[in-house]
């Protein structure tokens, strides 16, 4: 068990989980600042999986679902969505790329197109809001002229 929120990263076993918490040896990390900072350093790999990295230090990231998360969605000035990531970046959300998994989580394509980022409830329920049923089964999202299917995976 790590010391005053502390982890060294490359003797412990970092797990991002679907549900956009990180874990070190298991255990919940509720230093939020490092979690912060996790978030910030995460990047793929040349294998395809994930790293952190923190100045020269590197370490294997296990990431359950997918690397980033949607914590929240707001209107931006042209009636456009933002989708608001765990990395305390944000973005326009690109309607074209929101699809249904299972579960029937809602997933979207963050930081250029090439990452996936799954939506946690709080932003699901704020996405909801922009989400019509047209017919059963079948899902609209529409932000102010624009209108975009939403597909499943």
């Amino acid at each position: 068990m790590a010391r005053a929120g502390f982890y060294a990263i490359q003797t412990s076993r970092i797990r991002f989980g679907r549900d956009g918490q990180w874990y070190a040896d298991d255990e919940p990390i509720i230093n939020q600042r490092i979690a912060d900072l996790f978030a910030r350093h995460i990047q793929r790999s040349a294998d395809g999986g994930y790293i952190l990295r923190l100045g020269d230090e590197q370490a294997p990231v296990e990431v359950e679902d997918t690397p980033f998360v949607v914590v929240g969605v707001t209107v931006g000035a042209d009636g456009g969505l933002i989708a608001e990531l765990n990395d305390h970046t944000s973005e326009p959300l690109e309607l074209s790329t929101l699809e249904i998994g299972s579960s029937e989580v809602p997933y979207c394509r963050v930081k250029n197109g090439s990452e996936r980022a799954r939506f946690l409830r709080p932003a699901y329920y704020q996405l909801a809001r922009h989400i019509t049923e047209v017919e059963p089964g079948r899902f609209e999202i529409r932000t102010g002229t624009a209108t975009h299917r939403i597909g499943t995976r």
